[in-house]
């Protein structure tokens, strides 16, 4: 499957980046190259091959939850640039709503 430049610069767009008209056409070229391997699985056969997520077992090491005492809020807000009411003051990330 061959990755159009207009799509690479509609996915390009979405994401907020700036692509030149080479780099629209090299990651176009990989994408493709990307697309054709997954077709090549799809070719594979594998009836009777059980669902993984993961090819060899894997088990999460978690350390045991220790309660300990934490830093005093007050102490905490003196290091933040800026608070308000005992909160930390930050950039609006979301436009409010109309």
């Amino acid at each position: 499957m061959r990755i159009h430049q207009e799509l690479v610069a509609h996915i390009a767009r979405l994401s907020r980046l700036e692509l030149t008209r080479e780099e629209l056409d090299r990651y176009g070229l990989q994408l493709s190259t990307i697309l054709e391997y997954f077709s090549r699985l799809l070719e594979l056969p594998t009836e009777g091959v059980e669902t993984t997520s993961h090819p060899i077992p894997v088990t999460n090491v978690f350390r045991e939850d220790v309660v300990r005492p934490s830093l005093p809020v007050e102490e905490v807000l003196a290091m933040a640039p800026q608070t308000r009411e005992g909160y930390f003051v930050v950039p609006r990330v979301l436009e409010p709503e109309s």
